[in-house]
């Protein structure tokens, strides 16, 4: 049976961020909403990691956390993307116009790093996330409730490899 067809239960990944006062119970909210989506089943969740800000240094430092979805037939990339869009708005994430600010400080981020086996190139909702081979912060826990995850047809641990970034118990710095 294809993967992703009716019957055949998949898995999904969300990346979970948040670097406002109360960060950690921002990603318990986030756990929270995930579970109550409609045919959507949470899985593994990865440990909380304290991780280096990207792109826009000028802030505190993030929690990330990678949860493991298992979502029904009807569920597609797109779908899954609108749903984590209404969380992030439900949870209080406003987006600045400002494009410098585009990696700034965020009440929550909820991103989708893979589908099962589908890709997208829908702007609106690519699959793979596109700069997932280029964060550790996202690689490393995907890594704990993932091991044997592809990303592009490679292991995501030779991703990992592929990138300087140094781990201190619960700390990625990137």
């Amino acid at each position: 049976m294809p993967e992703n067809s009716p019957g055949k239960e998949f898995q999904a990944y969300v990346c979970l961020g948040s670097n406002c006062a109360n960060a950690e119970e921002m990603l318990v909210r986030a756990r929270q909403k995930l579970a109550a989506l409609p045919r959507m089943r949470t899985g593994a969740a990865s440990p909380l990691y304290c991780t280096e800000p990207q792109g826009y240094a000028d802030q505190s430092w993030f929690f990330n956390q990678v949860i493991e979805l298992f979502p029904g037939a009807s569920w597609t990339p797109c779908s899954l993307v609108d749903a984590l869009l209404d969380i992030e708005a439900d949870l209080g994430r406003v987006r600045s116009a400002d494009p410098a600010l585009r990696f700034g400080p965020r009440a929550i981020d909820v991103d989708l790093l893979l589908f099962g086996q589908i890709g997208s190139e829908n702007p609106h909702c690519l699959v793979p996330h596109p700069r997932l081979t280029q964060r550790a912060f996202a690689l490393v826990p995907l890594l704990d409730v993932a091991p044997h995850a592809v990303i592009d047809g490679l292991p995501a641990t030779e991703w990992l490899a592929r990138l300087q970034y140094k781990k201190e118990g619960q700390r990625i710095f990137q």
